[in-house]
């Protein structure tokens, strides 16, 4: 019988290697399987939201691997997140969004009444579907919270490219930027989280999604295979 694997959907090829390297960190011993649909984020910034078209070609796309032996199935793309929360609902195996558990962390991290919350992404479209998930955690804890979005646009094109070091260097820049100014801070793309290398200085918690995100779906691997 062949084992169930940990499906990661992806829209940015340079997110494999990012969790490559936290799976052989954190669990070597689970498959992995990898799946690229980098035209739904195409698509999603040349339209400059995410459409009601590539959310529901996202769900369809997380059911069709959640039909195809995976017992937990991570979408690792913030923009077409809401796509895989669509999917959860079509599927019994078990759908999770890489930002989640980054959310739900941020709001209990600041403090309790007024935690300014600097949300910091590099495309325009992610902001929506992590502005929503970090009110969505507010509510649910409680907590009152100030949503402060700022967009590093010049990365963009660095993203696109392919230049990696020229983009987290952008990002960097932005962090430095932002921090004077929140008591948290919530990298809105899983891409981002290398910049924290050159953050170091930084004295506000910054969150990031691959780690946390990945770390809640090793769980609910083992959980179910265990079972």
């Amino acid at each position: 019988m062949t084992e169930p694997v940990l499906a990661l959907v992806h829209t940015v090829p340079a997110n494999i290697e990012t969790f490559d390297a936290l799976v052989g960190e954190l669990a070597p011993d689970i498959p992995i399987r990898h799946v690229m649909h980098d035209a739904l984020l195409t698509e999603a910034l040349a339209a400059g939201e995410l459409t009601a078209d590539i959310r529901r070609r996202t769900a369809e796309s997380v059911v069709e691997e959640a039909e195809n032996g995976a017992a937990v199935v991570l979408c690792t793309c913030s923009t077409v997140g809401p796509g895989a929360d669509d999917a959860a609902a079509l599927t019994a195996t078990r759908v999770m969004r890489i930002d989640r558990p980054m959310a739900e962390a941020a709001v209990r991290t600041g403090p309790r009444s007024g935690a300014r919350i600097g949300v910091a992404a590099t495309l325009s479209t992610t902001l929506g579907p992590t502005l929503n998930l970090l009110s969505e955690a507010a509510t649910q804890a409680g907590a009152d919270i100030d949503l402060r979005p700022v967009v590093f646009e010049e990365a963009r094109a660095k993203l696109m490219d392919g230049d990696m070091e020229s983009y987290l260097s952008i990002i960097a820049e932005g962090l430095h930027r932002t921090a004077k100014d929140s008591d948290v801070i919530v990298l809105a793309q899983a891409s981002m989280a290398p910049a924290l290398a050159r953050c170091q200085d930084i004295e506000i918690p910054i969150m990031t999604s691959p780690r946390s995100g990945l770390e809640a779906a090793i769980q609910a691997y083992r959980s179910i295979c265990a079972g």
